[in-house]
C-alpha cells in the first residue's frame, strides 16, 4: 500500500481512519467470524465499517477500505455492559501489496456508550430470542410439581448466572460498543504511533477537554510530522506531551520498533530459537494467540533477527478461541499465551545452539528478564534478584566480556606500536587519554529525551539483534566468493532464471564445520536465501545494493578484513558478537570518524533531536462542530482533515535543507577538538599506522579498495612517499608472518588428525585437539590463497591459485591416469559438475592433493616455471622469496605423514569413477569359467547395487556416487554354464580422482560342491600403499584390515594336517580382537574406523572366534572338509527337538536356546548364497550386535553335540576357558554396535 503512482512527500502518517457502529445499517452479523448464534448476544460478533478517513485518499498510497475495515477490528464490533472490563487495546498489522510493498497499521480500541435506542432495543430482542431458544433446549417437560420447583430453582441458578455474566437489561444495564482509530502509515514506528492514538484516547476519556480541539492534532499527525530521514531523530507535539522516534542510518541495522523483550518473556529462549530455525527453514509456522499485538510482536521480532535473510509469507497469525490442527500437518504450532511450542518433524539444529542459547541468557539477565520467560520463572525470578548481572556478563571462562562497556583506546594503549605513536601524538600537544577523557564526561552529562524504560527497550533490542546478526556475519562471512556470476546480460538471466544456479553450495559447505551441515545443506535450499544471492548478483553498483545487504556487506567486509589483518585460526568454535562494544583497530580508526555502535547512535539520536515538527494549532473550523462531549470520540470535520496544506514549507525546499543544515552541525559537534594541524598530523600518523601494517597483506585489489573506504576521509600518504626503507621491513615483517602462520596451521593440522597420540607425544596439550577437521582445512585454504595474492602483478583474477594450475595445465600434455599428474587432478576437479567457482574449485583442489599426499609437490611444480612466476609476481612477492618458499613447501610436505580423507568425505554427492579388476587364480578355473558374476561395492556412504560383469572380462570402469571410503565388497555368480567354478585371488578397486587403491583378499572357491559351496562372498578391504619417488617417500599409518585368508575359513581333516592351535594364543587373539572394538567405541566419533573390519578383518572377531571352535574338532570322515555350521546346525537341531519334547530345565536356558534357534534358521532360510563360513560370520556379527554372543557361547558349551563333536583337550569344553571366555565378551554389552548392510542383507531380525 506504500507503492502508488505518485512519490510520497515524506508525510509521517498518511491516513487517520476511524471504524465502528454503524447505527444506519443496524447490527449485522459478521460472516467472517463464522455463526456464533449459540452464544449470547453480547458474546457474538457483529460487522464494523469504516466510518470516516482522514484524507480520503493519496495518490501514493490507495486506501484499502476491505483491508483496513478487516484488520483494524478482526473480530468485528464487540458489545460489553458496565460490569465488563473496558480497557482500550492496541494492536498493530501490516497491509501487504501484490507487488511486496507495505504500509503499516496502528490501531486503538476503547468502547464508547451506545446512545441509539434502537441499537439498544435490537440488543435487548436477541436477547429475549436466546433465552427463549435456551429455555427449550435445556428445560424438560413434566407434570410434577417437586421436580417443577427443582427445576425452577435450577433454572433460577442458571438465569441468575447469566444475567450477572451474559444478559442484557435495557432498563438496568448501560451498552457499550467498540470503537478503532488508527493511524496508517508508511514505516514502522510503534511507539510513536501508539502514543499518539493513547493521547487521543485520553483526550475524550478526561475530565478536562484537551486544550486544542483535536482535529488539530490529527492535522498536524497527517500534513505537518514529516518522516524522518536515515540516521535522524524526530520531536512532535501529542496532546499531552512530546513524542520521539529515531531512524537507523542507512549503516545500522534496519528500522524496527517492536520489543523484543515481550517475546522472551512470552516464549523464553529457548522457544525462540527453535522458532527461529523454523522460520529460516522455511516451515510453515502457526502463531496462535488471543491478544492481536502479541502475534504481531512475534512475528515481526522473528522476522527482524532473520536480517539479512527476508521472510517469505509462510507465519499464519490466529486468534480462534478453538483451534484444531490436522494431524498430518508438518508445520510449527505457537501458542504463545501458554509458552507453548510444537516443531516439525526432522527439524536440524541451529549451529552452536547450546553457546547461542547462553549468549541470548546473559544479555538477557543483564537486563533482569529470566531466560526461560516469565510464564515459568517464579522461583528463577527470585533467585534472579540475588544474581548480579555484571558476575554473568564477567564470565570469562566463556569469552564474555565485561559488563561495562569497553574502550577502544583502553584495548590499543598497552600494543607497542600504539604506544609510539602516542609519544609522537604527544609532541603536537595533543594528549589522546585527555580527549577520550573529556568525550566520556561530556557523554555522562548528557541526557536521553525518553523515558528510562523505553531506553532500555531500545538498548535491549539492539544488542539481542546485533547478537544474532552476528551469527549470520560469522556463518556466511565468505558467501560472496562463492556466488556465481551470471555471464549474459540482465535480461537474459532473468528470462532464465528458474535454470540456473546463483550459488556454488558444494564449495560453501565443504568449508563448513560438520556440525553446520545438517542446518546449512536445508537453509541453501531455501527461497530466502535464493532471493538474497540473487539480489546481490543484481545489484552490482554500490548504489543500486538494497539497503539490508549494504549494511551485510559492510559488516562481512570488516570481519574479512580484520582476518586478514590478524589471522586467526578459523575454527568451529563459538564466537561472540563484539559490535555491541568498540573493539580492535577498526574501530580505533573509526572512533575518529563517528561512532559504529548502534546502540551509542540511538543514544546520541536520543539524546539530542534533530528536528521539531510544527506543534499543533487552532484550524480554521465551523463553530459547533466537534465539541467535547466526554468519553465520546467526537465527530470530526471532513472538511478541515480532508485537504493539507496548500503551501506547507515543510514539504518543500526548506524541508532538505533544514536536515543538510542539522547534518552539517551535527557533524561539526561530533568533530574532534583539535586546531587544523594537529588533526592533520594526527590523522597523518594513523593512516601511516593503518598503511604501514596492512598494506602488503591486502589480499585482492578489492580489499585495497575496501580499505579505502574504510579510510575515505582520513588523508592517506602515497606509497610513493615511503621510503623503501620502510617498505621492505614491513613486507619483510609481514613475509615472516605468513611462514610462521603456515608452519603454526601445519603443526596444528598434524596434532589434530593424530589426535591423543600427539599429546602423549609431547606435541600438544590435551585441550588442543578437538577442533573440527573441515575448518582446519578451510583456514589451510585461506592462508594459500593469501600466500598467491601475496605481491600480484595485475589482482585481476577472481582465484591466483587456480590461474596459475591452468596455465600450468595447459603448457603439459595429458599423462596417464595411474602417473601423478597435477593436469588430470585440475581436469578432475573441472568436471565436476557441483562446483561452480573457481575459488571453490581451487580449494577442491588443495583437498584432493592433500588426500592424495601431493599438496608440496604438485605446488612444487607449479612453482618451477620461474618465468611464469616472475610474470604474475613483484620482486617482493612471498612467491619469490626463495628460502621462505621452501620452508612453506617443506611444512606443506609434513602433511604426507597422516592420512587425510579431506575430499571423499566433503563431496558426497559427486560422480566418480572407480576401476575394477578381479584376479583369479592362474592355476585354477580362470579360462573355463562360465557363469556370469556381478559385484557390489560398499562403502562408508553408499553402495553400487549388483553390477553385472561381463563374462571373461576381469577389468571395467564405472561411474557412481561418491561412496566414500571402501568397505567391503560382495562378488558371486549365478551358478550357470558347465564349470561354474571360480576360485578368485582377490579384488582390487580403485577410485580414479583420488587413486585410492582397495585390496580386496579372498583366495576361496566360489561353487556348489567346492569349497564350503558358497556362490558369493563378502571381502574385506586394505587400502594399499601408493608408491611415489625415493626422495618423497610417504608416511603411513598402520596398515588396515583384511579378509582372513583361505586356511583361517575351514578345516581341513587329515592325519597330517590338523591345525595345532595353542588355547593361550586363541585366548589372546579373543581379548584383542574384543579390546579393538571397547577401543573403538570410547574413541571420539570423528576418529573411530570401520566397525566393519574389528568384525570381519583378518584378526577381527569372527576370526577369533572360528580359532575357538576350530579348537579341537573331532574327525567324522577322512578327506571331507567340516565346517562350524556343520556344528551350529546339529545344536540347533538338538534345542529344537528338547524344545517339542517340552524338557526344559530353566526359563533362562529356554529363551538362549530359542534366540538361537532362531537367529540360526533366519540364517539358512536367506536368498543368499553366502556358503556355510558366510553364515557364521552372519550369526557372529547379528550375536554380536544384539548382545547375545556370551548367551550362545554358555549355552554350546553344556550341549552334548558338543561332547559328540569335540576331543576332550577342546576349548569349549573347558569349563574354566568358557566362563573366562564369556567374561570377556559380555564388555561389549555396553555399545551400540550397527552393522553394515552388506553384512546382514537378506536377514531381517
Amino acid at each position: 500500500m506504500s507503492g502508488g503512482g505518485s512519490s510520497a512527500p515524506g508525510r509521517f502518517a498518511d491516513y487517520f481512519v476511524i471504524c465502528g457502529l454503524d447505527t444506519e445499517t443496524g447490527l449485522e452479523p459478521d460472516e467472517l467470524s463464522g455463526e456464533n448464534f449459540e452464544q449470547t448476544p453480547l458474546r457474538r460478533t457483529f460487522k464494523s465499517k469504516v466510518l470516516a478517513r482522514y484524507p480520503e485518499n493519496v495518490e501514493w498510497n490507495p486506501f484499502d477500505q476491505d483491508a483496513v475495515g478487516m484488520l483494524c477490528m478482526p473480530k468485528g464490533l464487540a458489545f460489553k455492559t458496565q460490569a465488563d472490563s473496558r480497557d482500550p487495546q492496541f494492536h498493530s498489522f501490516i497491509i501487504t501489496r501484490e507487488d511486496g510493498s507495505r504500509t503499516f497499521g496502528f490501531s486503538l480500541t476503547f468502547y464508547e456508550e451506545v446512545t441509539s435506542k434502537q441499537i439498544c432495543s435490537a440488543m435487548q430482542t436477541l436477547y429475549h430470542m436466546h433465552n427463549a431458544e435456551y429455555d427449550i433446549l435445556h428445560i424438560p417437560p413434566t407434570n410434577d410439581k417437586e421436580s417443577c420447583s427443582s427445576i425452577e430453582d435450577c433454572n433460577g441458578t442458571s438465569v441468575s448466572k447469566l444475567q450477572r455474566f451474559n444478559s442484557y437489561d435495557i432498563s438496568r444495564d448501560t451498552l457499550y460498543v467498540s470503537k478503532c482509530i488508527c493511524l496508517i502509515t508508511p514505516m514502522s514506528f510503534m511507539k510513536a504511533c501508539k502514543k499518539v492514538l493513547e493521547q487521543l484516547h485520553q483526550a475524550v476519556t478526561s475530565p478536562q477537554p484537551p486544550p486544542l480541539p483535536l482535529e488539530s492534532y490529527i492535522y498536524n499527525i497527517l500534513y505537518e510530522v514529516p518522516l524522518p530521514p536515515a540516521g535522524r531523530s524526530l520531536k512532535f507535539s501529542g496532546v499531552y506531551g512530546p513524542i520521539i522516534c529515531q531512524r537507523p542510518s542507512t549503516s545500522e541495522l534496519p528500522l524496527f520498533d517492536f520489543p523484543v523483550k515481550e517475546v522472551f518473556e512470552l516464549l523464553g529462549v529457548e522457544n525462540v530459537v527453535q522458532l527461529f530455525t523454523c522460520a529460516l527453514l522455511e516451515f510453515q509456522i502457526l502463531l496462535y494467540s488471543q491478544h492481536y499485538q502479541r502475534l504481531m510482536t512475534v512475528a515481526e521480532t522473528i522476522t527482524a533477527l532473520m536480517f539479512p535473510f527476508q521472510w517469505q509469507p509462510y507465519m499464519f497469525p490466529s486468534c480462534q478461541s478453538k483451534l484444531e490442527l490436522p494431524q498430518e500437518a508438518n508445520l510449527c504450532f505457537v501458542d504463545v499465551d501458554n509458552h507453548f511450542i510444537e516443531l516439525p518433524e526432522d527439524l536440524p539444529q541451529f549451529p552452536n545452539k547450546l553457546e547461542f542459547i547462553q549468549e541470548i541468557s546473559e544479555i538477557l539477565m543483564a537486563f533482569g528478564i529470566p531466560p526461560e520467560g516469565n510464564l515459568h520463572c517464579n522461583e528463577s525470578a527470585s533467585k534472579m534478584k540475588n544474581l548480579r548481572a555484571c558476575d554473568i556478563v564477567s564470565d570469562k571462562r566463556n569469552g564474555n566480556i565485561a559488563g561495562s562497556p569497553l574502550n577502544s583506546y583502553e584495548l590499543l594503549k598497552e600494543n607497542e606500536t600504539i604506544a609510539r605513536l602516542q609519544a609522537l601524538v604527544k609532541r603536537t600537544g595533543v594528549s589522546l587519554e585527555k580527549v577520550m577523557r573529556e568525550e566520556t564526561s561530556s557523554n555522562k552529562d548528557l541526557k536521553v529525551q525518553c523515558g528510562e524504560e523505553e531506553f532500555r527497550v531500545y538498548q535491549l533490542n539492539i544488542q539481542i539483534r546485533e547478537v544474532f546478526a552476528n551469527r549470520f556475519t560469522q556463518m556466511f562471512a565468505d558467501y560472496e566468493v562463492f556466488v556465481i556470476q551470471p555471464s549474459q546480460d540482465k535480461e537474459s538471466w532473468f528470462t532464465n532464471r528458474e535454470q540456473m544456479q546463483n550459488f556454488d553450495k558444494a564449495s560453501f559447505l565443504s568449508d563448513q564445520p560438520e556440525p553446520y551441515l545438517p542446518f546449512l545443506s536445508r537453509f541453501l535450499e531455501t527461497q530466502m536465501f535464493a532471493s538474497f544471492i540473487d539480489n546481490k548478483i543484481m545489484c552490482h553498483d554500490e548504489d543500486d545494493k538494497d539497503p539490508v545487504l549494504r549494511v551485510f556487506d559492510s559488516r562481512v567486509d570488516k570481519i574479512r578484513l580484520l582476518n586478514v589483518r590478524t589471522p586467526t585460526l578459523r575454527t568451529s568454535m563459538y564466537q561472540k558478537c563484539t559490535t555491541i562494544d568498540e573493539a580492535g583497530y577498526l574501530q580505533c580508526l573509526e572512533w575518529f570518524e563517528k561512532s559504529v555502535c548502534m546502540e551509542r547512535s540511538i543514544e546520541l539520536r536520543l539524546v539530542k533531536i534533530d528536528h521539531t515538527a510544527v506543534h499543533p494549532h487552532l484550524l480554521d473550523m465551523k463553530i459547533g462542530q466537534g465539541k467535547y462531549e466526554l468519553g465520546f470520540f467526537p465527530k470530526l470535520q471532513s472538511d478541515v482533515l480532508s485537504i493539507g496544506p496548500a503551501s506547507n514549507k515543510w514539504t518543500k525546499r526548506n524541508a532538505p535543507a533544514q536536515w543538510r543544515r542539522k547534518d552539517r552541525q551535527k557533524q561539526h559537534t561530533e568533530h574532534l577538538r583539535l586546531d587544523n594541524d594537529q588533526r592533520e598530523l594526527l590523522y597523518t600518523i594513523l593512516s601511516l599506522l593503518f598503511w604501514g601494517l596492512f598494506v602488503f597483506s591486502i589480499l585482492e585489489q578489492k580489499y585495497i579498495q575496501e580499505a579505502r573506504n574504510l579510510g575515505s576521509t582520513i588523508r592517506q600518504p602515497k606509497l610513493s612517499n615511503l621510503s623503501p626503507s620502510v617498505i621492505a621491513q614491513t613486507n619483510w615483517k609481514f613475509v615472516e608472518g605468513l611462514l610462521k602462520e603456515c608452519r603454526n596451521k601445519t603443526k596444528r593440522m598434524l596434532v589434530e588428525k593424530m589426535g591423543r597420540e600427539a599429546v602423549e607425544l609431547g606435541h600438544g596439550e590435551v585441550n588442543i585437539t578437538g577442533v573440527e577437521e573441515n575448518t582446519l582445512i578451510a583456514s589451510l585454504c585461506d592462508l594459500l590463497e593469501r600466500i598467491w595474492s601475496h605481491g600480484l602483478q595485475v589482482k585481476q583474477v577472481n582465484n591466483v591459485l587456480l590461474d596459475s594450475e591452468r596455465r600450468k595445465s595447459d603448457a603439459s600434455p595429458a599423462m596417464s591416469p595411474l602417473r601423478i599428474s597435477l593436469i588430470q587432478d585440475m581436469r578432475h576437479i573441472q568436471n565436476i559438475g557441483e562446483i561452480k567457482t573457481d575459488v571453490g574449485k581451487a580449494r577442491a583442489w588443495v583437498r584432493l592433493s592433500m588426500e592424495k599426499k601431493l599438496l608440496s609437490r604438485h605446488l612444487k611444480q607449479l612453482l618451477s616455471d620461474l618465468e611464469l612466476t616472475k610474470k604474475l609476481y613483484k620482486r617482493y612477492a612471498f612467491l619469490r622469496c626463495d628460502d621462505e618458499k621452501e620452508q612453506f613447501l617443506y611444512h606443506l610436505l609434513s602433511f604426507n605423514a597422516v592420512d587425510y580423507f579431506c575430499f571423499t568425505n566433503v563431496f558426497t554427492t559427486i560422480l566418480i569413477p572407480y576401476h575394477i579388476m578381479i584376479v583369479p587364480s592362474k592355476k585354477l578355473g580362470g579360462s573355463m569359467f562360465t557363469a556370469n558374476p556381478w559385484i557390489c561395492i560398499s562403502g562408508e556412504l553408499s553402495e553400487t547395487g549388483v553390477l553385472q560383469i561381463p563374462r571373461n572380462i576381469l577389468e571395467m570402469t564405472f561411474e557412481c556416487q561418491n561412496l566414500g571410503k571402501l568397505t567391503t565388497v560382495q562378488i558371486g555368480h549365478d551358478n550357470s554354464g558347465l564349470y561354474a567354478k571360480w576360485l578368485v585371488e582377490y579384488v582390487m578397486v580403485r577410485n580414479e580422482i583420488t587413486g585410492h587403491t582397495y585390496k580386496f583378499p579372498c583366495g576361496r572357491w566360489l561353487g556348489k560342491g567346492m569349497d564350503d559351496g558358497s556362490l558369493e562372498r563378502i571381502l574385506v578391504g586394505e587400502l594399499l600403499t601408493s608408491h611415489t619417488e625415493a626422495d618423497e617417500r610417504q608416511c603411513r599409518t598402520p596398515p588396515l584390515q583384511q579378509s582372513p585368508s583361505m586356511i583361517r575359513r575351514f578345516v581341513t581333516i587329515s592325519p597330517n594336517n590338523k591345525p595345532k592351535l595353542n588355547t593361550g594364543q586363541i585366548q589372546e587373539a579373543i581379548g584383542e580382537a574384543v579390546n579393538g572394538i571397547v577401543k573403538h567405541f570410547h574413541k571420539p566419533e570423528k576418529e573411530r574406523g570401520s566397525l566393519t573390519l574389528l568384525l570381519c578383518g583378518e584378526s577381527g572377531l569372527v576370526s577369533a572366534l572360528e580359532q575357538v571352535f576350530q579348537h579341537g574338532f573331532k574327525s567324522p570322515r577322512l578327506f571331507k572338509n567340516v565346517f562350524i555350521w556343520d556344528f551350529l546346525e546339529k545344536a540347533q537341531i538338538h534345542y529344537e527337538t528338547l524344545d517339542q519334547n517340552e524338557i526344559v530345565p530353566e526359563e533362562n536356558w529356554q529363551t538362549r536356546a530359542r534366540s538361537f534357534c532362531r537367529f540360526v534358521t533366519a540364517i539358512n532360510n536367506t536368498p543368499r548364497n553366502i556358503g556355510k563360513d558366510g553364515k557364521f560370520q552372519m550369526l557372529v556379527c547379528l550375536g554380536a550386535r544384539d548382545h547375545l554372543l556370551h548367551h550362545w557361547i554358555a549355552l554350546l558349551a553344556d550341549c552334548p553335540i558338543t561332547a559328540q563333536m569335540y576331543e576332550d583337550i577342546a576349548l569349549i569344553k573347558d569349563h574354566t576357558l568358557v566362563n573366562s571366555l564369556i567374561r570377556v565378551l559380555q564388555t561389549l554389552q555396553e555399545f551400540n554396535i550397527t552393522l553394515e548392510a552388506s553384512l546382514v542383507k537378506g536377514i531381517d531380525i
